[in-house]
């Protein structure tokens, strides 16, 4: 991996602590860029039940001595740390034989303090191990977890079926097999701690101790997060995640896509940070000893946040595209086996108009394949089926627009009134013949004044 050489001394404390967070250590950050005293990364880990601190030193160099070590072995004495330490040095070089003689005889004479070395090969093995690659200069973070794209005890298409159902005057079994394209989308769980105290002459006005935990969309350069309800999604499913597998999944889609994260967990660490620093940002207001009120602004500084996990995993995005007859109805989810979060509802959706939402009433209509809301659906005269307007012949009989499926329908339908007598002439329009023979009488004499229809 010659490009972990080509890293500035800055990026490899970022990539290391990457590393130790995949690792499993807790509570990884990174000292000052200045004066760190030696100590590069700073991280916990807890031992048979003792929590212990780590201070980590970061060597990007070709050759680590003796007096390193030395260095580190007092600045983790001077540590402050109520529980014991203890200290590492890795570099991207090697270590020559005295800097291993000092500290292998810190661990044999049972040390306070003992130190560890890592090596560049011991560094590139870890890395393929928590399954990191060097991209760009950087570690990019890869995963090979993905929440369930479908329910397996169910058909893939079953999301769309279940939406179906709603639609007026077409069953199940007529619909087409939708296409279907599965997007697996990185996202990362994110939990962290924030703790601050805000004082003044008169005492602590304010005090942040929050645990926040939330999903991010992780596609690289755009990290956003997620609502409420996809969050659930993720958090509630974390715990069954399988492996992607896009050969099997290239089984049950007709199109498989997978998206990569593109960013260090460094990147999407500083990025949680100061969005939480803006999130917990308030303007406080206090009375002062002069009994004289003041607006004080409290701002978490970066060290008050620590992030205590990034968690990777993809989330498979669903699109499914049913085409019946001029139209095409998209059907889009987030899912995670039997659950999800859908994303847009083509089907629930009237085409002639801006009405949707499951809570309307819609109708298929069989002559065009529209689905329509109750204003834009009629009954077709000559087959008293469903016909939407968007579609239908019309024309007008005893003053009232009559609804066809096509010319051939309506023509029939001409000789079929033509035949009528006066009173199934009047049936025609309701409202005449809600008034009785007399409205129908009036309506027939009508007829004559205008032109002698009958």
């Amino acid at each position: 991996m010659a490009v972990l050489d080509d890293l500035s001394g800055f990026e490899f404390e970022d990539l290391i602590e990457d590393v130790f967070r995949n690792l499993g250590y807790e509570n990884v950050r990174q000292a000052e860029k200045t004066a760190d005293e030696g100590r590069d990364v700073i991280m916990e880990e807890v031992v048979d039940g003792t929590r212990r601190a780590i201070v980590v030193e970061c060597k990007h160099t070709g050759t680590v001595g003796r007096p390193v070590v030395q260095k580190l072995h007092s600045a983790i004495a001077t540590f402050d740390f109520d529980g014991p330490k203890r200290g590492m040095v890795v570099t991207t070089g090697r270590f020559t034989s005295p800097a291993q003689e000092y500290a292998d005889r810190l661990q044999q004479n049972d040390d306070p303090h003992p130190i560890e070395l890592l090596d560049g090969e011991d560094l590139r093995e870890i890395a393929d191990e928590i399954g990191l690659d060097l991209y760009n200069g950087r570690i990019e973070i890869l995963c090979d977890e993905t929440l369930r794209p479908y329910d397996p005890a169910a058909d893939v298409d079953a999301a769309v079926t279940e939406a179906f159902r709603d639609i007026e005057n077409i069953e199940a079994a007529d619909l087409p097999t939708p296409h279907s394209a599965v997007t697996f989308r990185p996202v990362v769980a994110v939990t962290a701690d924030t703790n601050a105290v805000f004082e003044t002459s008169v005492g602590v006005i304010h005090r942040i101790n929050d645990r926040t935990q939330f999903v991010v969309h992780a596609e690289r350069g755009h990290p956003q997060v997620v609502d409420e309800d996809v969050a659930a999604l993720v958090t509630k499913n974390f715990h069954t995640r399988i492996e992607l597998d896009p050969e099997q999944f290239g089984e049950v889609f007709d199109d498989v896509e997978e998206r990569r994260f593109g960013q260090t967990q460094t990147e999407y660490k500083e990025w949680a940070v100061e969005r939480l620093q803006q999130h917990h940002t308030t303007t406080v207001t206090y009375t002062g000893d002069n009994n004289v009120t003041y607006n004080k602004t409290c701002e978490p500084n970066l060290s008050d946040i620590s992030v205590q996990s990034i968690e990777p995993v993809y989330l498979p995005e669903i699109q499914q595209t049913t085409e019946i007859l001029e139209y095409s109805y998209p059907y889009e989810y987030y899912a995670a086996g039997p659950s999800r979060v859908t994303t847009e509802d083509g089907i629930h959706r009237c085409v002639h108009s801006e009405t949707s939402g499951v809570g309307e009433t819609y109708t298929y209509c069989p002559n065009c394949g529209a689905i329509a809301c109750g204003n834009h659906t009629q009954t077709e005269r000559l087959e008293w089926e469903p016909v939407c307007t968007g579609c239908a012949v019309t024309e007008r009989f005893a003053l009232k627009t009559k609804y066809f499926y096509n010319e051939e329908n309506l023509e029939a339908f001409r000789k079929e009134y033509a035949g009528m007598s006066i009173h199934e002439k009047a049936m025609e329009n309701k409202l005449l013949a809600g008034g009785g023979v007399v409205v129908a009488l009036l309506f027939v004499v009508g007829l004559f004044v205008i032109g002698g229809i009958i």
